[in-house]
């Protein structure tokens, strides 16, 4: 069975001009590859905007990486409780809506679980095949939640309060606002027809040279013995889609799956039956930060929360038959 979704409140795509050149620029970033394909004219230097494109994601790294040491984001960890630190505009943007979430979700998604995701062995601490003990957890959530963070918006900076000692981990949310910044630097260059990829997330606009959509396929969770049933396929013009699932990063131990989506309210990993969730959002950052929320909450709040909040999201959530769908209605809106 195959489900088509079709974007919905968008303008219509331009038709791509008769002389319009096909492009895909690539590299490595973030630990991962990404693709643009693109539309452009013979003014355009496809040099320039290979340069160009790249330069946006050394920005995101040179800011939010948590592998690299001198970023802004290891900086900020390493700063004294209740000092300010000032952040570029990119970052405080990055954080102020990541607090929103939290506060939104109950603290369901919050990117102060830095020391969290390096116990579990997720981050740059090294990976690890056990799991660690309850005390080594509960120490690491007496350090502090999303709420030992204050933002001071006159002056674009941000502090750990009180004897707070946490870490902030921008990894579910980074490469979506990485996408988005592309997509902002391809728009200022008057590209409207492209495709952007990066790690999994997807930002697109426009159709292609032969006026087709951008047809991209929401990523499976069904592994090499299990059968999904369904193929998803979205026109993505103006709009971004980004997944979650306990397929991509684990560990197990005892027969048991460990998952990198984390609950910070806990400290365990997400237990539910979710395998995957997919949100599709105009933008790419918040696509990435609500399908990890959604997947803490687990089906039935997530999908309360989807619903509240006019998300399109799908959760797919594994039985013992196989995967059964949900969807929120404004995804099931989309449906051709």
């Amino acid at each position: 069975m195959r489900r088509v979704f079709i974007p919905l409140d968008v303008a219509e795509p331009q038709i791509p001009p008769a002389h319009a050149i096909s492009h895909t620029l690539s590299g490595l970033s973030m630990g991962t590859s990404w693709t643009v394909q693109l539309l452009c004219l013979p003014a355009h230097d496809v040099h320039e905007l290979q340069a160009g494109i790249e330069a946006e994601l050394n920005q995101v790294v040179m800011q939010m990486s948590t592998w690299d040491p001198s970023s802004y984001l290891c900086e900020f960890n390493r700063a004294a409780a209740n000092s300010w630190q000032s952040l570029p505009a990119e970052f405080f943007k990055l954080v102020d809506y990541s607090l929103y979430l939290s506060q939104q979700t109950g603290g369901a998604y919050d990117i102060t679980a830095g020391k969290l995701v390096d116990l579990w062995g997720f981050g740059p601490a090294g990976k690890r095949d056990s799991t660690p003990t309850e005390t080594e957890i509960h120490t690491v959530l007496q350090a502090g939640n999303w709420k030992s963070l204050e933002l001071d918006h006159l002056n674009q900076r941000i502090r750990q309060t009180g004897t707070s000692s946490v870490a902030l981990d921008l990894s579910s949310i980074a490469k979506g606002f990485a996408l988005d910044q592309i997509a902002r630097y391809l728009d200022a260059n008057k590209i409207s027809s492209y495709l952007i990829e990066l790690g999994g997330e997807l930002r697109g606009l426009g159709m292609k040279k032969d006026q087709a959509p951008w047809w991209v396929r929401i990523e499976s969770p069904a592994g090499n013995k299990e059968k999904l049933g369904k193929e998803y396929l979205v026109a993505l013009h103006g709009l971004s889609i980004a997944t979650s699932g306990d397929y991509r990063q684990y560990f197990e131990q005892d027969g048991r799956r460990y998952a990198h989506t984390l609950d910070p309210r806990t400290g365990y990993p997400a237990d539910n039956d979710l395998a995957s969730v997919t949100v599709l959002h105009p933008e790419c950052m918040v696509a990435d930060a609500m399908a990890t929320a959604l997947t803490v909450l687990g089906c039935a709040a997530g999908l309360d929360y989807a619903e509240q909040h006019q998300i399109a999201a799908l959760f797919l959530q594994r039985t013992a038959s196989g995967f059964e769908e949900k969807m929120s209605r404004a995804l099931r809106a989309m449906l051709d």
